[in-house]
């Protein structure tokens, strides 16, 4: 149970289903009547946090900055839905208690919610016709004014997934032709006369003789080879773009019309809006 002094804490705390699934923010919290222990919270669920689903207290843990239910995520958000408008009637608390599994305390406890300023808001909703001030049919207790209420859009945001991206490197084979100069050596025949500055190395092998010389010729072949290095870096990273988007919901808001005693057929609209 969750300690009675931390329930001004536990408005907007974070609130955590027991398959730690975030459900959404604590928006209320109800307690019991008699023992002022606090019983219920209302979650706010949805994709703006427009709807409150309720979730029992019973077995939940609280650690200053999240509240964790015994429930997971999605029985909280399917529980049925009830108005948290301040407390909860006999009727729709046993319908709770039945939803979760529990069994519905004897006798009924009346439930109030405290707000974030730590005011305590009692109303009376036991679902009986000697209903206190404000109840909705006339009676001796009714109050003499109606409250009239009216929706509010509430817009907001929320990250999702929209895409992925990631690089891929792969081989990609081309064809490369550069043009090398090469050399290579050629016979080349060189005859000269015989002269006196000759005519000793041309006696010198005598008078008639067979021989052969033999002169080795050598060239340039084109040769290749490869290495790696590196050519450039490239990585990805993100960049936000904000663009006006424009969202439509049905709101609805209550009308008090006023109805002549002596003619109950012709009502006349409320004109001070």
């Amino acid at each position: 149970m969750i300690d009675t002094n931390r329930i001004n804490d536990l408005i907007g705390a974070d609130a955590y289903g027991s398959d730690d699934e975030k459900i959404g923010s604590v928006e209320q919290v109800y307690l019991d009547d008699q023992t002022q222990e606090p019983t219920w919270v209302t979650i706010k669920t949805g994709l703006f946090g427009t709807s409150e689903s309720f979730a029992p207290l019973q077995d939940a843990a609280f650690d200053g900055n999240r509240v964790r239910v015994a429930y997971p995520k999605d029985m909280v958000k399917e529980a049925p839905r009830i108005s948290s408008d301040g407390s909860i009637t006999r009727e729709e608390e046993a319908s709770l208690y039945h939803y979760y599994g529990n069994e519905t305390p004897a006798p009924a406890t009346q439930l109030y919610d405290q707000d974030a300023d730590g005011r305590i808001d009692g109303a009376v909703g036991t679902g009986r016709d000697d209903a206190g001030e404000g109840y909705d049919t006339s009676g001796p207790n009714t109050d003499d004014a109606m409250t009239r209420s009216e929706e509010q859009l509430h817009v907001g945001t929320e990250k999702v997934e929209t895409g992925r991206a990631r690089l891929r490197k792969y081989i990609v084979t081309e064809q490369v032709t550069q043009t090398v100069p090469v050399s290579h050596e050629e016979i080349t025949v060189t005859r000269e006369p015989i002269t006196d500055a000759n005519i000793g190395d041309a006696l010198s092998g005598g008078e008639l003789t067979e021989e052969e010389h033999e002169v080795i010729l050598t060239g340039e072949r084109a040769v290749t080879s490869k290495e790696t290095v590196p050519v450039e870096r490239v990585s990805l990273g993100t960049e936000t773009v904000t663009e006006q988007q424009q969202v439509s919901a049905d709101v609805s808001h209550e009308e008090i019309e006023l109805v002549h005693p002596q003619n109950d057929a012709q009502p006349e609209s409320d004109s001070s809006r």
